[in-house]
C-alpha cells in the first residue's frame, strides 16, 4: 500500500534533446510531408568560429598608437596591379559582392552602385548580366563570368572595370544556386535567355574547362577580349584554400576572391549551406600563405567575404592578410531589407525581421529581394544608395579607429601579431596567440 504520508517526489524539467531538437524534428516532418529538401538564402545559420573570436592588441609602452583624427591612416587599395594596364583603385577596401538581377530588383542595384560609388568602391554584377542601372550609377563595376554563363556577352565584358571568373561561392563550394520562376520576369527570362517562370539552376562549374589548366587559356582569352586592360579576378569557395589559391595564382589571376560559408544571399540547399564549406576565419591563413610561399603576397591581391558586418571585421581580415573585403549580406541589410518596420508583412510570411531567408521566393516586403513591381515601388534607390554610403562610411572610420590604436598609418599595416584568439578554434584557424598566451595550437616548436 502507498505511503500517503510520503512526500511527493518532485519531477525533473524535461530535457529537449541535442540531436533531435526543435529545429531538427521540424525540418524531419517537413521533408516527410513534401519529399523535397528545403531551399532559402542567407548564409550558414549555425554558430563557427568567426571575427568576433579575435580581439585587437592595441598599442601601449611597446607599441605607440596614433592620434585619433589628427594622425592620418590611410585605407585606400589598389586591385590588379599583377598585369592589367588599368587596375581598380578604391578610396576604402570594402566592396560589394556578386548579387545577381534576377535574385535583386533593379531598383536594388541601382541603389549598390550609388551606394558605391559614393563611397570610392565598386560593385559586382553576379549572376545574370550586367544591368543598365548598375552600370550607369557605378564608376567602378566588376562583371562575373559564372559557370552558367547567363547574361554573359562580349559587348558588357568590354564594358566592365574588371571581370571576376567565378568558380566557387562560399554557401555552395561545388554546388549551383537556385533561382525560382516567380522571380523569373519577362526582364529577367530576357537576360537569362530562359523562359519566364520557369525555375532556373546555375550550373556548378564552367562548361568549356574543366581544370586549372583550361582556366589559364580562359584567362587568357579573356584578356584578349579586353585588350589586356582590366584586372582578372577568380572567385572560390572556402574549402581548399591554399591550393584553390595556388593554382588560381598560376593560372593567371590578379586578384583572388575567397568566400567563406558565412557569405551566401544566393538560395541553395539548407543542407549545403549548413554542411559544405569552411568558416571564413579558417581559409584566411592558408590562402595567405599559399601567396606568400609563391612570393606574391600583396602582387595578388586577395579579397575575402563571407560575414563582414562591422569595421572590426575588416580590419581584422586585413590583419591576418587580405587587402580588402566584399559584402553582401551587410549591403543589403544596409539598403533596408529586414527592416523592423515591415514586421507585420514578414508575420504573414511565416518568419519575422531578422530571420528572413526566403528570398528566393520573391515576396521580400520591403522590394529589394523581388521583381514584384507593386514590391520593388516600395524601395527607393537614391534613399538606399545614401543608407549604402553611410554604411560603408561607417565601416571604414571603424577600421582606421582600430588601426591607429594599434600604432598603423594605413589598414595595410595591421598584422596578425595586433590579434589574439578567445579560444582553441579560432587561435587555430587564424594562427594567432591565444589571449594571454604566446601559443596556438599547431604552432612550430610546441
Amino acid at each position: 500500500m502507498k505511503d500517503k504520508s510520503a512526500p511527493a517526489i518532485p519531477r525533473t524539467e524535461p530535457i529537449q534533446s541535442a540531436t533531435f531538437s526543435n529545429p531538427v524534428n521540424a525540418e524531419i516532418r517537413r521533408a516527410a510531408a513534401t519529399g523535397i529538401y528545403d531551399i532559402r538564402g542567407g548564409g550558414a545559420k549555425r554558430r563557427v568560429p568567426h571575427f568576433d573570436d579575435l580581439l585587437f592588441l592595441g598599442a601601449s609602452i611597446s607599441r605607440y598608437p596614433l592620434e585619433g583624427y589628427r594622425e592620418k591612416c590611410d585605407t585606400r587599395v589598389t586591385l590588379g596591379t599583377r598585369f592589367a594596364k588599368n587596375p581598380i583603385k578604391l578610396d576604402i577596401p570594402v566592396t560589394i559582392a556578386g548579387m545577381s538581377f534576377g535574385a535583386l530588383s533593379s531598383p536594388a542595384k541601382e541603389a549598390l552602385g550609388r551606394g558605391a560609388s559614393a563611397a570610392g568602391t565598386s560593385t559586382t554584377t553576379g549572376d545574370g548580366g550586367m544591368t543598365e542601372e548598375e552600370r550607369g550609377h557605378s564608376t567602378k563595376l566588376v562583371y562575373q563570368y559564372l559557370p552558367s554563363r547567363y547574361g554573359m556577352n562580349p559587348t558588357d565584358l568590354r564594358r566592365a572595370d574588371a571581370i571576376e571568373i567565378v568558380v566557387g561561392q562560399g554557401a555552395k563550394p561545388g554546388g549551383g544556386g537556385m533561382l525560382l520562376g516567380q522571380k523569373i520576369s519577362d526582364r529577367v527570362a530576357g537576360m537569362r535567355n530562359l523562359p519566364k517562370g520557369i525555375d532556373q539552376r546555375s550550373a556548378c562549374r564552367h562548361p568549356d574547362w574543366t581544370g586549372p589548366d583550361d582556366l589559364e587559356i580562359k584567362i587568357l582569352e579573356i584578356r584578349e577580349i579586353t585588350g589586356w586592360k582590366v584586372p582578372i579576378y577568380v572567385k572560390i569557395g572556402g574549402t581548399r584554400p591554399y591550393y584553390d589559391t595556388t593554382l588560381a595564382v598560376k593560372a593567371g589571376a590578379d586578384v583572388v576572391v575567397l568566400d567563406g560559408m558565412q557569405g551566401g544571399t544566393a538560395a541553395t540547399q539548407d543542407v549545403f549551406i549548413e554542411n559544405v564549406g569552411l568558416p571564413t576565419l579558417a581559409c584566411i591563413r592558408p590562402a595567405v600563405q599559399a601567396l606568400q610561399d609563391l612570393g606574391l603576397h600583396r602582387e595578388v591581391q586577395l579579397i575575402v567575404s563571407g560575414g563582414i558586418r562591422t569595421g572590426a571585421d575588416v580590419a581584422k581580415a586585413i590583419a591576418l592578410g587580405a587587402d580588402a573585403v566584399a559584402i553582401g549580406t551587410a549591403a543589403l541589410v544596409a539598403l533596408g531589407d529586414n527592416d523592423p518596420k515591415w514586421e507585420a508583412e514578414y508575420q504573414k510570411l511565416g518568419t519575422t525581421t531578422g530571420a528572413y531567408d526566403d528570398w528566393h521566393e520573391g515576396r521580400d516586403p520591403a522590394g529589394i529581394t523581388t521583381q514584384d513591381p507593386e514590391l520593388m515601388a516600395r524601395f527607393d534607390p537614391i534613399e538606399g544608395g545614401r543608407r549604402l554610403r553611410n554604411y560603408l562610411k561607417v565601416l571604414t572610420l571603424e577600421a582606421q579607429t582600430i588601426a591607429r590604436a594599434c600604432g598603423h598609418n594605413h589598414l595595410h599595416n595591421l598584422e596578425p601579431e595586433d590579434l589574439c584568439a578567445l579560444t582553441m578554434e579560432a587561435a587555430a584557424m587564424a594562427r594567432v596567440p591565444l589571449a594571454g598566451t604566446d601559443w596556438y595550437p599547431g604552432k612550430a616548436g610546441f
